[in-house]
């Protein structure tokens, strides 16, 4: 499991997040001579050091020691290290090969079957709901990657899960050399992470990679509808499955009787899925198909599906305030996202948007604003948001968070939605999506 030339030389962990963290410690678990580092230098971070040095890693904060790194025996890098940063530079450089830490993880789990979910958008509700249908149906199933937890950390577990449901980003399956899922999921393709990749060639590069250990029993869930979803996977050695909201396919929606369908069978009417909008239906049927495939059968998959709950911050409702439903959409941090939860609206609403925006255009959005009432922009990228808009709704700048809800509110009348789909990171005025989802649901439950 363990090659010998980490055992001889030192692994080098990049970040201190909870990737890095993990990593570090299913190495220290097993006596591998670990050198971790981060350019952070945060009470928290400091507290992280402290605790990966008492297990007998060596740590430092505030920058990383290039010298080590071009030591390593191998570098396991965060995901939210660019490959551009100067340690990554530094490793290549020297030769270093440099590994995701979910291709530790995968390797530290060998023998697990898995499923790997990627994709533009969709890809964590995929995730929960495969995971959700697998556990419903008895199996002993862990979501993992970049939905939250890290591959090291199951792998630190005592019991080892039957089927592992990975959620993928572009910038782990850039470093993931042994990426060989049982089930492969490829959701959609968009233009996305501009701000990181030079090209959207780049980044699609990158996607491409959930296909790089390929072979004749390998299973591929695709969607039909999506035009670069079928060119990457056209020639890709395996079963493609396939899923479709316009046609009949291996999984299907039945438009004219409002059901999902799997082949002929019947999954579930519409009416008994919980999720809103038809991004969900599809994020349902690509379920259904990895389900499936690992052995559960179409009604135990219909009844998971009845049961699903929307997750936090993925248009997700959180309550009426003034007879206004607010709905917290915060995972929306690019525009593709936030064009999908426009279209899944059915009421009229006051559309909250802005932050850091990701080299993306936001004129597409436009086209989709038919029953928004207002949006309010807001964030770094606020005036750039309402020069695309100008013309096509009304458009409020109010730059701080706080008061932008505020206003929102203020716009917003009963029968209204409140949606904050924002089209853009967080980083200019929260530490990450959660927190500025978390504070929308404080400011509606705030009198």
């Amino acid at each position: 499991m363990i090659p010998d030339r980490w055992r001889d030389g030192e692994v080098v962990v990049i970040g201190l997040g909870r990737s890095g963290q993990a990593a570090t410690r299913w190495l220290r678990k097993h006596e591998v001579a670990v050198y971790a580092s981060d350019v952070a230098d945060t009470p928290s971070v400091h507290e992280t050091a402290r605790a990966l040095t008492e297990l007998g890693a060596t740590v430092t904060i505030g920058g990383h020691d290039l010298d080590r790194v071009r030591n390593a025996a191998v570098v396991v890098v965060s995901p939210g290290v660019p490959p551009s940063a100067e340690v990554l530079r530094a490793a290549r450089e020297a030769g270093i090969d440099i590994l995701s830490e979910l291709d530790l993880g995968l390797q530290a789990l060998d023998g697990v079957s898995y499923v790997a979910v990627t994709g533009t958008n969709g890809k964590t509700t995929t995730t929960a709901l495969i995971t959700h249908v697998l556990m419903a149906a008895g199996v002993r199933a862990v979501a993992a990657g970049n939905i939250g937890t890290p591959l090291s950390a199951v792998a630190l577990e005592d019991e080892t899960p039957e089927w592992l449901v990975v959620e993928a980003s572009s910038f782990q399956l850039h470093d993931a050399p042994h990426m060989n899922p049982t089930i492969g999921v490829l959701t959609n393709l968009d233009a996305d992470h501009l701000d990181r990749y030079a090209a959207v060639d780049e980044y699609f590069d990158d996607k491409r990679l959930l296909f790089r250990g390929a072979h004749e029993e390998s299973i591929w869930i695709l969607n039909r509808d999506d035009a670069a979803v079928m060119t990457m996977a056209g020639d890709v050695q395996g079963t493609h499955c396939l899923w479709s909201l316009q046609d009949q396919a291996d999984a299907w929606f039945d438009r004219h009787e409002n059901r999902l369908m799997l082949g002929d069978d019947v999954l579930v009417e519409r009416t008994a899925f919980p999720l809103l909008g038809d991004h969900n239906v599809g994020n349902a049927l690509a379920a259904a198909l990895a389900t499936h495939a690992a052995g559960v059968d179409v009604a135990a998959i219909g009844r998971a599906l009845t049961t699903v709950a929307a997750l936090p911050h993925r248009l997700e409702p959180i309550g009426e305030s003034r007879g206004v439903l607010w709905i917290n959409d915060s995972k929306a941090t690019n525009v593709p996202s936030t064009i999908v939860a426009l279209r899944a609206m059915t009421q009229p609403y006051v559309l909250l948007l802005g932050g850091l925006g990701k080299g993306q255009s936001f004129d597409s959005l436009r086209a989709h604003l038919d029953l928004c009432k207002d949006v309010v922009v807001l964030g770094k990228d606020g005036p750039t948001i309402a020069g695309a808009l100008e013309g096509a709704v009304a458009v409020h700048r109010v730059p701080e968070f706080d008061d932008a809800v505020s206003h929102g509110a203020k716009l917003a009348q009963a029968g209204d939605a409140m949606l904050l789909s924002p089209a853009c990171a967080s980083f200019d005025q929260f530490d990450n999506y959660e927190s500025r989802g978390n504070r929308f649901r404080a400011l509606m439950e705030t009198p």
